[in-house]
């Protein structure tokens, strides 16, 4: 039985609320209900009487629950204990990164962990595939989506809109696109995951829904190199926000058709299991939602983004 289960179902006790309990513990209510059905399965007793609108303890779970606080107490105290005065962030960060946010934003921001503590070390696996944690041989992935899995662990560091964006001098010469219907008079350039080439986009403008099948030249599993034919002005390219927030800030691109948006998403940092969350991976989660916060302020300021995309 895990000691951060155990924490857990002292939260849900507390909250007599799964929900508050996984926002307390900064975890997906998923994983949270997952790990309240493991301890329940380890003990052979139901610990909560839960109906569609109230969660109470049972009464298995009124003589479980302040032995359970007990015995945690214990346990963080001998582990006060043991630590020194000087104690150091340390560890290995097996990371795994998708290539544009990877390369460009994240392996920089990790460095900078890195040279104000040495003990840290770093390996990352890049690539825009989907992890295996096991094969892979990674403790952590930072990755756009929410995890699909309860039985893994995710902190969201942000939302993060996607953006149509072309160069200025792909619009002088080709005509700039003020409607879905207009796209098809465009080259567009594609994100290729496996065989699948995500040449549909979908756009919104608040009241109606429209999906355009692109038509174009170029395809890639390596959004980096979307990005890059995008700044070469090759063509229009559906980027994150953060992928392409530095040639946007420095008007290498500017958004296109701002009045119909793309499909926004998340930013999450995923484990399999609560022992690989390190003090050295609290660290970097920090470190991503500081860095990211900034960056997507500076979008705002220059009026690329709304206030409401900070808004969870």
């Amino acid at each position: 039985m895990q000691i951060d289960d155990l924490k857990l179902i002292l939260k849900v006790a507390e909250f007599k609320s799964i929900t508050l309990a996984a926002v307390k513990l900064d975890m997906r209510t998923a994983t949270a209900s997952a790990a309240i059905k493991r301890v329940e399965a380890t003990l052979g007793v139901d610990l909560f009487v839960r109906t569609t609108r109230h969660l109470r303890l049972s009464a298995a779970g009124e003589r479980y629950i302040p032995q359970c606080e007990q015995a945690i107490a214990i346990l963080e105290q001998a582990r006060q204990n043991l630590k020194g005065e000087h104690d150091e962030i340390e560890g290995e960060l097996r990371v795994a990164l998708s290539s544009d946010l990877g390369r460009n934003l994240v392996i920089p921001w990790i460095d900078e962990i890195m040279d104000n503590y040495p003990k840290v070390s770093l390996r990352t696996h890049i690539s825009d595939s989907n992890v295996d944690f096991y094969r892979d041989s990674v403790d952590i992935a930072l990755r756009y989506g929410s995890p699909n899995d309860a039985n893994v662990y995710g902190f969201k560091i942000c939302n993060i809109p996607r953006l149509l964006c072309a160069t200025p001098s792909y619009l002088k010469c080709h005509g700039e696109p003020a409607h879905p219907d207009e796209l098809d008079q465009h080259q567009g350039l594609f994100y290729q995951l496996q065989d699948i080439i995500n040449n549909v986009w979908e756009f919104t403008d608040g009241q109606n829904n429209y999906k355009v099948k692109m038509q174009g030249k170029r395809a890639s599993n390596d959004g980096d190199l979307v990005r890059r034919w995008c700044v070469a002005g090759k063509g229009l390219a559906v980027k994150s926000a953060l992928d392409i927030a530095d040639d946007l800030l420095n008007d290498r691109v500017v958004t296109v058709m701002n009045d119909y948006q793309h499909t926004s998403g998340e930013l999450w940092l995923i484990c399999p299991s609560r022992q690989s969350i390190t003090p050295a991976v609290r660290l970097l989660r920090d470190a991503c939602r500081q860095k990211s916060r900034a960056i997507i302020n500076q979008l705002i300021d220059k009026g690329i983004l709304e206030n409401s995309i900070l808004d969870d």
